[in-house]
């Protein structure tokens, strides 16, 4: 049975002092989470959110809906001039976004130290 989505955003600062969003994800990502993931993404001021990580540690599951979701977030994110990043990623999610091309969108990161580093 589908858990459901929950997100939340967060606020911190890279080393160099840029301002970063956070987006925590949990539950299961589907069609259903249409409001939990792009809701929180619109939910974002374009204007002044320039970097962005994606939360997955508290995620379980992701169907094909839910990666067309993260999809067209990082398609909207990447014409708005806005870099994304995740991390949280289970070692099968991180193969399947390799593999449906996330990876031209969204560097994918094991930790939220490693992803903060790398801004």
């Amino acid at each position: 049975m589908q858990s459901e989505t929950k997100s939340r955003v967060d606020r911190l600062s890279s080393s160099q002092g840029y301002p970063v969003a956070v987006l925590r994800f949990e539950g299961d990502i589907a069609s259903t989470s249409k409001d939990a993931v792009l809701g929180a993404y619109h939910s974002l001021p374009k204007e002044t959110t320039k970097l962005i990580l994606l939360d997955f540690t508290g995620v379980e599951y992701i169907n094909s809906s839910g990666i067309a979701l993260i999809i067209q977030l990082l398609i909207e994110a990447s014409n708005s001039g806005q870099k994304v990043y995740a991390f949280g990623l289970s070692a099968h999610f991180t193969k399947v976004f390799t593999m449906v091309g996330i990876t031209k969108y969204a560097n994918l990161y094991p930790n939220q130290a490693q992803a903060l580093a790398a801004l």
